[in-house]
């Protein structure tokens, strides 16, 4: 087992990180982290920090990083999705044998309108895409 540090850490942020060049070679062998840039993934942005200017490794290890979060971004919300299909089959089961009528009344309302909203969304989605594979 390898206990070298990476070059490059990410500071996860809520559209992308913040990213340090790691340094362990000091003479006080302490691990410092210097910041070199801002990323935002949602509009693919690179600043970068200060007066630093960013290698051309600097980039790719950037571009690299952008990539393979933006992949997980999206593996956790197809897997967030699934989640809300367990919870609403559970809703359901909930509602069909363990709900008291007072618990019923606080939620349905509630309920009924985001299903409602979601259905339509997506039957509407759907019909898009029917038209559009029709030509």
């Amino acid at each position: 087992m390898s206990s070298e540090l990476p070059e490059f850490y990410f500071r996860v942020r809520e559209n992308g990180a913040t990213v340090f060049r790691v340094d362990t070679e000091n003479r006080q062998r302490r691990i410092d982290m210097s910041e070199i840039a801002v990323v935002n993934i949602r509009n693919g942005q690179i600043k970068p920090h200060g007066d630093h200017e960013l290698s051309a490794e600097e980039l790719e290890v950037i571009e690299d990083w952008m990539e393979e979060r933006t992949a997980v971004l999206a593996t956790r919300d197809i897997d967030d999705i699934y989640r809300a299909v367990d919870y609403l089959n559970l809703t359901t089961h909930w509602a069909q044998t363990k709900a008291e009528p007072d618990q019923l009344e606080v939620v349905t309302d509630a309920l009924l309108l985001a299903m409602h909203d979601l259905r339509s969304v997506l039957v509407r989605k759907k019909a898009d895409r029917l038209l559009k594979d029709r030509g």
